[in-house]
Order: structure tokens, then sequence, then C-alpha cells
């Protein structure tokens, strides 16, 4: 078998290392010219955080650890009201002790796939074509002119999958919006920045916040619900240019107080500015034919979950495994089912998102911040009693939610 993977993101060479145990040939087509360094951080959960350890990676992943301390909101001064200190053993903290940047990640399995003799990488490269899906294969051209057949093609290629949109009827794929919009972007690190994810409300349900990374720069996010009034055009720049979106946030959040000049100084010379629509995508069915979606492509979260990393690593290694299982030359219908049998109840129990929380987490008056920040501050007082923190303290969970499925490919894959 011979499996096409776009993307090179997460879930890509994550489903490539566990193939390549199988002794199953992948071909991963990026889009870049190379992978994409650094970007958002990430953390690999539960039964995710199970599963890659088993590629014996998790010491590189360890070793390029973001050292963030925890997470502490702070006031229109920079004062913090409420600390969550990342503590061993307790599952209360808005931080993880495996907190990685999304590229750092991706680079790692680059690194530990990219001389493996199943494993070839193809970047600056993209499926233009699906000529054909059916029994006999899959019939694809690419952007530099060449074409090929495949057994099985994975779109790993994110939210915005262009194979996807090649392959899938959009009628069957619903884009979830969540009324918010999100940007992030590298500024200098200064001698006052620390090592925590510091968090401000802004009022007029803004959120802007700074993190730490391993390479002397510090993160700033933004987010905002703009509400039906200025939904129009917060969605129309969503789809225009880097300008364009730079002059927005500019202006929306020029008044925000706390380090707002600063982050918006730097705005311009940041090499790495995201822009995005916070929305999740809703598949009726995952594959179609010989086509298959993982990761973002058939189930982005939304970075309100915290769990879209781990539905790619989870996701490529229930595909993997399924496809293992296949007899020789046998259609892989049969394990694309068991894939969406499998893993599906788990993805539609992650993306569940009370309707309430994101504009909570927004405060619109003075009235709706103050009560955010003291029931914040009253929960992180009680997180800090010794008698909760033993309460609380629970032993690491590599399986919560979902089991690990076997496969008999993988046993023995240990490695830590």
């Amino acid at each position: 078998m011979h499996v096409l993977i776009s993307g090179a993101g997460i879930a890509g060479p994550t489903l490539s290392w566990f193939l390549a145990q199988a002794y199953i040939k992948s071909t991963i087509i990026e889009k870049d010219p190379a992978i994409r360094p650094h970007g958002q951080s990430v953390e690999l959960q539960a039964t995710a955080l199970a599963a890659f350890k088993k590629t014996g990676l998790w010491p590189q992943v360890r070793a390029r650890h973001t050292s963030e301390k925890g997470t502490q909101f702070v006031n229109g001064k920079g004062a913090p009201f409420a600390l969550f200190p990342v503590r061993e053993g307790l599952q209360a903290s808005f931080t993880s002790a495996f907190e990685i940047l999304r590229g750092d990640l991706a680079d790692i399995l680059y690194q530990a796939t990219k001389e493996h003799p199943d494993v070839r990488y193809r970047f600056s490269t993209t499926i233009t074509r699906v000529l054909e899906n059916d029994a006999r294969g899959v019939s694809v051209d690419f952007s530099d002119g060449s074409s090929g057949v495949f057994d099985l093609v994975v779109a790993a290629d994110g939210q915005w999958s262009k194979v996807r949109a090649h392959v899938f009827d959009p009628a069957t794929i619903a884009m979830r919006h969540k009324g918010m919009y999100g940007a992030y972007w590298t500024i200098p690190r200064v001698p006052s920045d620390n090592a925590w994810w510091n968090i401000h409300f802004a009022l007029g349900r803004r959120i802007m916040a700074l993190r730490p990374d391993p390479y002397g720069a510090v993160r700033v996010y933004i987010t905002c619900m703009p509400g039906a009034a200025r939904e129009k055009r917060w969605r129309a720049v969503a789809r225009s240019d880097r300008q364009a979106q730079e002059d927005l946030v500019k202006q929306e959040f020029a008044d925000a107080g706390w380090q707002a000049p600063r982050f918006l100084e730097g705005l311009e010379k940041a090499p790495d500015f995201y822009f995005q629509v916070v929305e999740q995508v809703r598949m009726q069915r995952w594959s179609s034919g010989r086509v298959v979606c993982i990761g973002d492509a058939a189930y982005a979260p939304t970075p309100l979950t915290g769990a879209g990393a781990s539905l790619a690593v989870l996701g490529a290694y229930v595909l993997a495994g399924e496809i293992s299982e296949l007899m020789p030359g046998e259609h892989p219908s049969k394990a694309l089912e068991a894939y969406e049998t499998k893993f599906r109840p788990f993805v539609e129990e992650t993306q569940k998102i009370p309707g309430v929380v994101p504009g909570i987490a927004h405060p619109r008056t003075k009235w709706q911040r103050w009560l955010l920040e003291t029931g914040l501050a009253c929960v992180a007082w009680l997180l800090g009693q010794s008698w909760i923190a033993r309460w609380l303290r629970t032993e690491e969970a590599e399986d919560e939610g979902f089991p690990l499925p076997w496969y008999s490919k993988f046993e023995g894959l240990n490695g830590e």
C-alpha cells in the first residue's frame, strides 16, 4: 500500500510514523517550502500522550518544552490577581506540564521520519486535482505538474483543507462559528517579561495574552467577540490580506489597555502574524471512497478546547492502526469505517463547548469583568490551599475518555 498524505503539521507526520512501523509506504506533501517553525503552544492530553510516547520521541518534546510556569490573570497595570501555577499531578491549571510550540512538535516528528525508507517528503507541493477516486485507487495531479496514483489519500492539511474541498460535498461539512476571532504574533522579549501565561480581560469583549517561548521572544495572543454590529467587518477581513487584518487589530485594540501599545507596535515586524476565525469543523463522514480526513481537516475543535494537537495525534494513531490490520491488497474501506466508528464518539464529546463559555470569558462591561475576575481570584485562592490541592491531586491518567486501542503491529512500542 502507498498512502499519500497532504500536510506536514502534526497529524500527517504522526500518521506516517505509525504507518512506517507496519512497513506501509507514505508520501507527505506540504505547501510550504519547509516545516513551519514555532507557532502556537499546544499540548498532548491523556490518551494522546500515551499514544505519542510509543514513538520514543517524548524526551525530545520535554527538552523543547516552553518552560511556562503557569497561568496568571493580570489587571490593567499588569499586576496578577489570580495565579494558577503548574502543579505535578494536579489537573487544575490552564497551563499543561507538556506545553510545546506547534512547529517544534511538527519538527520533532519530521526529523524522526524524514530518513525512513518508507517515508518521502515533497515540499512546496499541493494537490491541484483529484481525477479518480474508485476501487482501483486515487489519481491526483500535483502543483509541480506531476501526477500519481495512490491506494489512499489522507487530508491532513488543516481547517481550510484543499483536499477536502476537492472531494467532499460542501453540504456535508459544517463550519461552526463560535463568534470569536483571534490572532497571534511574536515580539521581542524585554526584561520585565516573565515565564507565565499572562491574560488580561479588556472591556468590549476583548482578551490579550502574552506567553513565553524557548527562543528569546514572547508570543502575543488576542481574541475578540465583535458582536452583531461589527461581525460583518471581522468576517470580511478574515478572508482578506495581512495588511487589512493588521489594520483591524490595531484599530480594535488601540484602547485595550495593559501592554496593547507594545503589542501593536511589534505587529508590523512580526514574521509569524496569524489571523483566524474561531470555528469548528463538523463533517457528516470523514471519508469518501479512498480519501479520508484527519486532524483539523476533519474535526478542528477550536483553541477553546485545547485539544487540537491531541485529536491530531490520536486520529493518526487510530487510522494507522486500522490500516495496519488490513490484508495485503485489501480495499481500505474497512479501515476507514473502523477509524470513524471508534474515534468519532470521542471527537464529538471533545468538541462540545457550552454556548455561554466564550461570552463569559469575554466580558463586555466593567460589571461583567469584575464578576469574572472575582470568580477567578476565589478559585485560585481555593486551589492554593493545601487541603484542596490534596483532594484534587490525581495520578497521571493516560486513558481518560478514550482508552488507547490495541494494534498488533504497534505491540512493543513503549518508548518513553
